[in-house]
């Protein structure tokens, strides 16, 4: 009932009046944007949205308009050196994913819900299929963005949208909703190139056979 009907309806709502408030805010991001170097304001790509449907998402521009295309940040070398210092301030503080509530407005997006993969992202897609978590509409946000986000691996990640898949409710949404807001004033878990960075990290830390001293 709730996924069904009331989701729906908050999500039309809550997105038609984020575009009415956020009218002006987003025309400066769009100008400032277009100055800030060569390109088109909106950046488009296609993703995955409910039961494996293609949809072309929206954001600002966020790269040069040279990056490639379709390719996940994380399989960039080095992507911090093709930012500029706007570019990487609108990624970190998630800026540049405000137009993706003209996507949840048409009805391709949910507020709340797993991110939608890219096309080709068929390791994600695949590991979301054993949770049902491609058979919900992708979200703006989700459980997963609130718990990790770019430091998560890829079986972490579907795991965790699994779980909001198995708890989907109106209180459930509630909770990542507010927890988006305190994780996105912190930049919690943005680290460009970043899939997988937290066990990247940990991996890092841990001593090398080398390096281990017997006792």
């Amino acid at each position: 009932m709730y996924q069904k009907f009331f989701k729906s309806f908050i999500d039309i709502a809550l997105s038609f009046m984020g575009l009415v408030i956020l009218a002006i805010p987003m025309l400066i991001i769009a100008l400032i944007t277009k100055l800030d170097s060569p390109g088109p304001v909106f950046f488009k790509q296609k993703r995955i949205g409910i039961h494996k449907s293609e949809f072309m998402i929206l954001k600002f521009r966020s790269m040069p308009t040279e990056t490639p295309h379709d390719m996940p940040t994380h399989m960039l070398e080095n992507s911090e050196s093709f930012l500029s210092g706007w570019q990487r301030f609108i990624r970190k503080s998630s800026i540049d994913e405000l137009p993706q509530l003209i996507n949840i407005f048409k009805g391709d997006m949910s507020i709340i819900g797993p991110r939608p993969a890219l096309w080709n992202q068929d390791d994600l897609i695949a590991e979301r299929d054993k949770y049902g978590a491609n058979d919900i509409k992708p979200g703006l946000t989700g459980w997963a963005q609130i718990n990790g986000r770019d430091e998560l691996e890829i079986p972490v990640k579907a795991r965790l949208d699994g779980d909001y898949v198995e708890n989907l409710s109106f209180g459930f949404d509630v909770k990542c909703f507010f927890g988006t807001i305190i994780s996105v004033l912190k930049s919690d878990g943005v680290v460009e190139g970043g899939t997988g960075a937290l066990q990247k990290e940990t991996e890092a830390e841990q001593p090398k056979e080398s390096e281990k001293v017997s006792l």
